[in-house]
């Protein structure tokens, strides 16, 4: 009972640190509120930095990524138990994350900057894209995802049961709505710095990576039923327009209509 007590606050915790980088995030991208931002910070040349920028970026997908391969699964299942295995994910991505927000060097030099209608048309884009990552994760199951339902499972003392394959809202438009509002999130802005440009960029490139990997072990585990998936639901892009077309094409013509 006392290891599966520590486990559940073990996960507890493990979310607490979690919501406090997600946070932080929104106002380190956004230039709100926090005290060090993408682009408030104490300045440095360019070289380092690029440098350093970069190297933070590297650590968080290289751990990212490798952690949430199946083989490194199996692996590290022999030192730690199941129950506690995606909430030292969490516990570790947020970490990195938040060495990324203290270490960041800003490069204010601006690439564009908009107003009016147009300023306040990307700030609308960029909530938009904070909400379908965050509302993305509770249409799977946000507490799976974060380690929490598997603590809670083990400290009853029952087996952790299998995710079955469903594609609730979001998911019947893009296969991943979390990376696409998190892409929405970062491209969106009215004041595009360097700095933030080079976040995006290369936040942009990690994430058409990973989803490759991540696809690959979908059709791994899934099979058939994902790969049907993948034939008819876009990747990131939602194909509203060459759904629209389709629908004409299969609706009668009316008479004397232009061809």
């Amino acid at each position: 009972m006392f290891a599966r007590l520590a486990i559940l606050l073990y996960a507890i915790v493990s979310y607490a640190v979690f919501t406090v980088s997600f946070l932080y995030a929104l106002g380190f991208v956004d230039n709100y509120v926090v005290p060090k931002s993408i682009d408030v910070g104490s300045p440095t040349n360019l070289g380092e930095a690029i440098l350093v920028n970069l190297l933070l970026m590297t650590l968080f997908a290289i751990q990212h990524s490798v952690m949430a391969r199946p083989a490194f699964k199996r692996w590290w299942a022999k030192f730690l138990p199941p129950a506690c295995q995606r909430s030292t994910y969490v516990l570790l991505s947020s970490l990195i994350l938040l060495l990324l927000f203290w270490q960041w060097r800003p490069i204010p030099t601006p690439v564009w900057q908009t107003s009016g209608i147009a300023a306040w048309l990307l700030i609308g884009v960029h909530w938009l894209g904070w909400l379908i990552a965050f509302a993305s994760t509770h249409m799977i199951d946000h507490f799976d995802l974060f380690g929490l339902r598997q603590a809670f499972v083990a400290f009853r003392g029952t087996e952790i049961s299998g995710q079955s394959f469903r594609t609730p809202l979001l998911y019947k438009i893009v296969r991943h709505p979390l990376m696409l509002g998190f892409l929405l999130a970062f491209w969106a802005t009215p004041a595009m710095t360097a700095g933030h440009l080079l976040f995006t960029l290369a936040n942009t490139a990690y994430i058409l990576v990973a989803l490759q990997f991540e696809e690959r072990d979908l059709i791994a585990e899934f099979g058939a039923t994902y790969q049907e998936y993948r034939r008819r639901v876009p990747m990131l892009v939602p194909r509203l327009f060459a759904r629209r077309r389709t629908d004409d094409r299969k609706s009668p013509r009316p008479v004397g209509a232009p061809r």
